[in-house]
């Protein structure tokens, strides 16, 4: 990792810097998911043109996408670039922004309890289930439910404390990262 910080500047005020190397590491999961996805369809389409398929790679193409995007969601939650109102929030100071912040951070964080709760009984409940060809249990593909549910709460509370401490404006962002989010 080095130096480099992955941590946008304009959002330092709400980090705590302990935290910045799971968000690297995160990314890199999210890179190898985005990655492995990718290389597994190519793999499928090659192997059926050419008469041989692998049965094997839509399960593992599945997983790669599931994981993905639930990693995805945890690193978006840190980075603040999605599940939030920005547009209506960066229009707005003092207590008005922070009621607004605090409303959209707690949103957040009770998404994220929910998805630790349903997504851990769907865990257990997944043992029950198989993929075929490999008789995987689905529970598998369910893990990352509550994992990265239990990210966005982490992420939404280090947010929420570091903002009522520092406040939640920033620096401004630039008109093309406001083209970016939500």
């Amino acid at each position: 990792m080095g130096n480099a910080s992955i941590v946008l500047q304009r959002d330092r005020h709400l980090k705590w810097r302990a935290f910045d190397p799971l968000e690297w590491l995160l990314m890199v999961l999210c890179g190898v998911a985005i990655g492995g996805f990718s290389l597994t369809v190519l793999c499928d389409i090659v192997t059926r043109t050419i008469r041989h398929p692998w049965l094997w790679l839509q399960e593992a193409t599945s997983l790669f996408f599931v994981y993905g995007c639930f990693i995805g969601m945890a690193v978006a939650t840190r980075r603040a670039d999605h599940l939030y109102l920005s547009a209506i929030t960066e229009s707005l100071g003092g207590t008005k922004r922070t009621l607004a912040e605090t409303f959209n951070r707690l949103v957040v964080l009770a998404c994220g309890l929910l998805m630790v709760t349903f997504g851990y009984t769907n865990f257990l409940h997944g043992f029950g289930s198989f993929r075929m060809p490999s008789l995987t249990p689905l529970a598998w593909w369910y893990l990352c439910v509550p994992v990265s549910g239990f990210f966005i709460c982490l992420f939404a509370v280090e947010q929420l404390v570091n903002g009522w401490r520092n406040g939640f404006e920033g620096q401004p962002r630039s008109e093309i990262e406001k083209g970016f989010t939500i």
